[in-house]
């Protein structure tokens, strides 16, 4: 598995719904945000926990979890926050060699608070993201990997399409397959027409969305209506809708996957990242459509039940409790 994305640590604590409003952050959205206003969030947050993050990132370090062979393409800085960024993903085993930039702009930081009905809203400062260009794509790595997957936010930072659209076709080349999830739904108002070119074209082989953003794409209220629509658009999709579990589509098939039963929701953040870890790693080892969307499942629910996007259990062991078996061969 390749992962391409924005290389971000998160910043999380926990709010109220006032906070939100007084400071004028979008719920549940991921907003984009400047120097100066992370700075100002920043001095108004409450006590805090800080954590590799970044959506494509978390799918990876779930890859390796699972006991999957993962890579990582992101950029960070030469600085602190690029040092832990570092230092954690390569603690999680996920192979992680793009070269740190020098000097400005900073890693960046995603400041994440998180209200008491466990929803999350983001105000990421990209910073040192938005220098990810085609020279940071590793070739081996592209034409190595059995799924490249990136996320739906790199279409913020313009070199980063490049990046992606020369590691899709190395992957595409070498007999591979590529995915993308599109991230949220202000991202696909954003780019709503290049999404769905990407999936036309057959640049991307499966998608990963949840409802709302499925619904953005085709401009519908109808979740029906959507899933008709992608369904005709692209080869797989995997579509989320939180404790209603998931469905996916391929062709004439439709697979419903049930949600994981969970104790209490206490953080949404990492969720879709995990789902889609899941599903790809069972997809790679060549498994069925329900089992790589129980394997997403399980996931998505482990990790909304802690603060942070990251597993902090054994997911093979978590997999192999819950009855999902995983062959003894890695992914890569």
């Amino acid at each position: 598995m390749l992962c391409i994305g924005n290389a971000i640590v998160d910043i999380i604590a926990q709010c109220d719904e006032a906070f939100l409003e007084t400071n004028g952050i979008i719920k549940g959205a991921m907003n984009l945000i400047d120097t100066r206003r992370a700075e100002l969030l920043y001095s108004r947050m409450g006590p805090a926990i800080e954590a590799s993050g970044g959506s494509a990132g978390n799918t990876a370090a779930g890859v390796a979890s699972f006991g999957g062979r993962a890579a990582f393409f992101g950029k960070v800085s030469n600085d602190a926050l690029g040092e832990i960024y570092a230092h954690d993903i390569h603690a999680q085993g996920v192979a992680f060699d793009t070269t740190p930039l020098k000097g400005e702009p900073p890693t960046a930081r995603s400041m994440i608070f998180v209200t008491p009905d466990g929803e999350r809203s983001m105000n990421t400062y990209l910073g040192a993201c938005v220098e990810l260009g085609p020279e940071d794509v590793e070739a081996d790595k592209a034409s190595g990997a059995k799924v490249t997957y990136f996320e739906g936010y790199l279409w913020d930072p313009p070199r980063a399409k490049e990046a992606i659209r020369q590691t899709a076709m190395l992957a595409h080349a070498a007999g591979r397959e590529v995915s993308m999830t599109l991230s949220d739904s202000f991202c696909v108002d954003r780019y709503r027409d290049e999404f769905l070119e990407l999936m036309r074209s057959g640049t991307v082989d499966i998608v990963f969305a949840n409802s709302h953003e499925i619904k953005s794409l085709y401009q519908t209220a109808s979740f029906d209506e959507a899933l008709a629509q992608i369904r005709k658009d692209c080869r797989i999709a995997a579509v989320t809708r939180s404790e209603k579990g998931s469905v996916i589509v391929r062709g004439d098939e439709t697979v419903v996957i049930k949600a994981t039963a969970i104790k209490e929701l206490i953080d949404t953040t990492g969720a879709g990242d995990l789902y889609a870890a899941g599903f790809l790693h069972g997809y790679t080892q060549g498994r069925d459509l329900q089992t790589c969307g129980d394997l997403g499942s399980l996931a998505a629910g482990l990790v909304i039940q802690q603060i942070g996007p990251r597993p902090r259990q054994n997911l093979r062991r978590e997999a192999e409790q819950a009855g999902l078996t995983i062959p003894d061969v890695q992914t890569s």
